[in-house]
């Protein structure tokens, strides 16, 4: 009998599927209220929940956890979250996620095992908050240390985004303080002189307090040692402005005849004092500094913290604004921003099967992880704080 062309396909060697199929984990998240001084931020808004709900996810959400963001419990209830007024069942859940790091108290309530997301804010834990979470067994990612695909750190470089835009904001609204302002509107109007503005660092900060600054029709000037960080804002800005390293004779002159500085620098541990105090006494009366690097220190010396419901003070007569974590104070902005960038993280955490396949998969999430089931994964933390650490490397292949 002829083979006929349809027969001989039928006896090819078909291709053999070597790939294991990776199984799809349920992830069951718990989100508490946030319990720290003037934290209003969320990690995840309603439309977020409802994405990983219908991703066949489960949500618990302690009440009022949202009110500080404008979000209500009835929005989340109606995406898919479980309410609970009890903190306990909310910590109790395998995946917790929070904006600050858990208190000591919040650990004690969290299982054995467990995995937290939450920013780890290095500069203020204590050599026992990591002794307890070793102590727990569990595994935990710092937003701020992951990387996206191109080296960058996402939720560090949105969070002073908003920090770079807000300090120009929150400038202008002092700018016509009835008490102590002077009555100028932040911009350029028609032959007025318009706003100068000193910015004190060309990172990320900087270059958006510049590109808002600019929008508004201010004179800017920028000043960092840093000559890449300088071609590069000037770069992104695509506008011709001043900038220079930082010279005590330049930067005192400039901030003669400023009307606004901020203070962007960032530092390894503290930030480096760049103004002094005799610089500022020679300010116009009525300047206004917005010091966004008091998170660090501070870069202005005469800056001191300050709280939102305190934001300013008057040194020199010179008004100032200290107050750290400037993006809580847009908290709704400031919550969609980490959502957006933590709920593709949760949704492939679970299509990679769990943690332990994802930290595979993603180089990315693996750089944010600093303690993988009690052992510590971070050399700079280990390093810090003197403990014993282990190369997550060698742990997970």
């Amino acid at each position: 009998m002829p083979i006929t062309p349809f027969s001989k396909q039928q006896l090819l060697p078909q291709e053999e599927k070597l790939e294991i199929a990776r199984h799809k984990s349920e992830l069951f998240i718990g989100i508490p209220k946030e319990t720290s001084y003037q934290e209003r931020r969320i990690c995840l808004t309603p439309d977020a929940v409802n994405s990983l709900v219908s991703h066949g996810h489960r949500v618990m959400l302690e009440a009022g956890a949202g009110e500080s963001a404008s979000y209500s419990d009835k929005e989340y209830s109606d995406a898919g979250a479980e309410i609970t007024q009890d903190p306990k069942k909310v910590f109790s859940c395998p995946m917790i996620l929070k904006v600050e790091p858990p208190t000591s108290a919040e650990i004690e309530m969290i299982n054995p095992n467990t995995i937290v997301i939450s920013a780890i804010q290095l500069k203020t834990r204590k050599k026992e908050y990591f002794e307890k979470l070793a102590k727990k067994r569990i595994t935990a990612f710092a937003f701020e240390f992951i990387k996206d695909d191109d080296g960058s750190y996402p939720a560090v470089k949105s969070l002073s985004e908003i920090a770079g835009i807000a300090s120009i904001l929150i400038a202008s609204e002092l700018m016509i303080n009835n008490q102590f302002g002077k009555g100028l509107l932040f911009g350029n109007i028609t032959g007025v002189a318009p706003t100068d503005v000193v910015i004190i660092g060309a990172g990320t900060v900087g270059e958006f307090a510049a590109k808002t600054a600019l929008g508004m029709g201010a004179n800017v000037k920028v000043f960092d040692n840093s000559i890449t960080k300088l071609r590069r804002l000037q770069n992104n800005l695509k506008h011709p402005i001043f900038t220079s390293t930082i010279q005590p004779k330049g930067l005192l002159k400039a901030l003669r005849r400023c009307d606004v500085a901020i203070g962007a620098m960032r530092g390894q541990n503290r930030t480096p004092i760049v103004v002094t105090e005799t610089m500022v006494e020679h300010m116009k009366k009525g300047a206004v500094i917005v010091d966004v690097s008091i998170d660090t220190g501070g870069c202005f010396e005469t800056s001191e913290i300050t709280t939102h419901e305190k934001p300013t003070f008057i040194k020199n007569n010179v008004i100032h604004y200290c107050v750290p974590n400037i993006p809580s104070r847009y908290s709704k902005t400031a919550s969609l921003s980490i959502s957006n960038i933590l709920t593709p993280y949760l949704i492939q955490i679970a299509e990679d099967g769990g943690v332990e396949s994802a930290i595979r998969c993603n180089r990315g999430l693996k750089n944010g992880l600093y303690f993988y089931h009690g052992i510590l994964t971070n050399k700079s933390i280990g390093d810090w704080f003197d403990l014993p650490n282990s190369d997550i490397n060698l742990i997970v292949f």
